[in-house]
């Protein structure tokens, strides 16, 4: 097993929910750092990446872009490093963040990405059609075919034609009530990493769980993961061997119940986190 584990707490948001900014440093008061090392890695805990040098009350709207400039300057300083620390051989595991952090240090790599949501919606202009600069740095990395989605079930139109056109893989929820999830997982190695060769980068929402498995979270969605699909995936992911980043998109936890108490209630907020660290473990060799 791999001894090195640079563990990073990434909870700046634009999210239009509140709550969430707080839910990776959660799982860390949850003993997750602690949990991770006793399991028998070496953790590197990178500190809580707050990023309060960007200023979101002074960014604009560009088109239909919410917080642009926010979600740039962040998603570039956490891709940076993730990168960083990929590129010195170490297993990144990233709490909150987005999905989009597969670096370059792997570029071989494989995305098993577990969602309820595709999240693949793309915006290559604005509405007035100026071209949206703030993203320029963001290059392409991932092939179509080294893409693979497992538990959709919340998907747009918009966002089944880019799957359609780009043929991407993806497992709905559908295919893991027909096949079992052993099969399903078994089947979207066998379309990123047929020859079991290439560095995998596991990204798991917990809004692909069920709400009765992880009900604290910003985008419920009935019909989800069992909890032990979800930590099937996780297990079946670590014994390949080739695990190199793990991203969890963490809980939604409200900030201040008495401001929106129906968002998270505390009984909620425990069970998510607690759900979310298992998760980790699980993908870290815990069975």
């Amino acid at each position: 097993m791999a001894t090195k584990c640079r563990f990073i707490a990434e909870p700046k948001t634009a999210a239009p929910k509140p709550g969430v900014d707080r839910g990776p440093i959660h799982l860390v008061e949850a003993g997750l750092v602690e949990q991770i090392t006793d399991l028998g890695w070496k953790v590197k805990f990178d500190g809580h990446h707050q990023f309060e040098d960007v200023d979101a009350a002074n960014d604009p709207p560009i088109g239909i872009l919410k917080n642009p400039r926010l979600v740039s300057r962040v998603t570039e300083a956490v891709a940076k490093a993730v990168g960083g620390h990929a590129r010195n051989g170490e297993l990144t595991v990233t709490l909150g963040g987005d999905h989009s952090l597969l670096d370059s240090a792997h570029p071989e790599a494989c995305l098993i990405w577990i969602d309820a949501h595709a999240d693949i919606n793309i915006v290559e202009t604005t509405e007035s059609g100026a071209k949206v600069s703030e993203f320029s740095w963001v290059k392409p990395l991932l092939n179509a075919d080294r893409l693979v989605y497992i538990g959709l079930r919340d998907v747009d139109a918009g966002e089944k034609r880019i799957l359609r056109e780009n043929n991407i893989k993806a497992f709905s929820m559908h295919e893991v009530d027909k096949y079992g999830i052993g099969k399903v997982v078994e089947m979207a190695l066998d379309h990123v990493n047929p020859n079991r060769d290439r560095p995998i980068h596991l990204s798991f929402d917990v809004d692909a769980l069920d709400p009765s498995v992880a009900p604290s979270t910003g985008t419920p969605v009935r019909g989800g993961l069992t909890f032990r699909e979800g930590h099937y995936i996780c297990e079946a992911i670590y014994e390949t061997g080739l695990l190199v980043a793990l991203d969890l998109m963490s809980p939604l936890v409200d900030v201040e119940q008495e401001v929106n108490p129906s968002l998270a209630d505390a009984a909620s907020v425990h069970q998510t986190v607690q759900v979310g660290c298992s998760l980790v473990r699980s993908a870290l060799g815990q069975s």
